[in-house]
């Protein structure tokens, strides 16, 4: 009930405010457990990709957001859990695959780090959707955080992780990541806003 309370009212407000558009919402399953794959370029990002859609997204977020009085505990209300700084820790990549294992959508950011063109993405997206059997969305965020200016978050077509799984190689995984990465870099060159 929170979640949907605060993703309507995000969701007005970036629509006035960065005049947001989504386009390719249907192409997230509407069950089973869904990984979105985006491109990372600002704190805003994580409202960006999930005010549209029409499932709770989980994210991992820093641990010391937690300890802020009264913020802490409405982003671990809206589906956020502590990561500790200085990377990903395997229990927050078993929290993520215990998540999704129970049918959730994850919202993840593969680059690591925010970046204004898409770099290369790390494998850490590709293991919790092999381990959770997930489906991977590709987003790409496109536009810039400027009042008034388009922002637009388009999702591509999902992508079955299951062949890379089948071979289970380390050269398999970086071919998946590969994969994701070019997919949003193709929808950030053809969905540019209008100036």
């Amino acid at each position: 009930m929170l979640y949907r309370f605060c993703r309507a009212i995000l969701r007005l407000i970036f629509m006035f405010l960065y005049r947001l558009e989504a386009r390719g919402v249907s192409n997230i399953p509407l069950e089973g457990p869904v990984i979105l794959c985006s491109n990372h370029k600002s704190l805003q990002d994580p409202i960006t990709l999930g005010v549209w859609v029409p499932r709770k997204v989980h994210y991992m977020a820093k641990e010391e957001l937690f300890r802020i009085p009264l913020f802490g505990s409405l982003i671990k209300a809206v589906g956020a859990f502590p990561v500790k700084r200085g990377g990903v820790s395997k229990e927050a990549i078993r929290t993520a695959i215990t998540l999704l294992q129970g049918g959730n959508v994850m919202g993840i950011f593969p680059e690591g780090t925010r970046n204004e063109s898409v770099g290369m993405g790390k494998r850490g997206a590709v293991t919790m959707a092999i381990r959770s059997k997930a489906i991977v969305v590709p987003v790409a965020l496109v536009g810039q955080y400027r009042p008034f200016r388009k922002m637009i978050a388009v999702y591509g077509a999902p992508i079955d992780m299951a062949p890379y799984a089948e071979q289970g190689t380390t050269e398999s995984m970086e071919q998946a990541t590969e994969l994701i990465m070019s997919r949003i870099r193709e929808m950030m060159k053809t969905s540019q806003p209008a100036a």
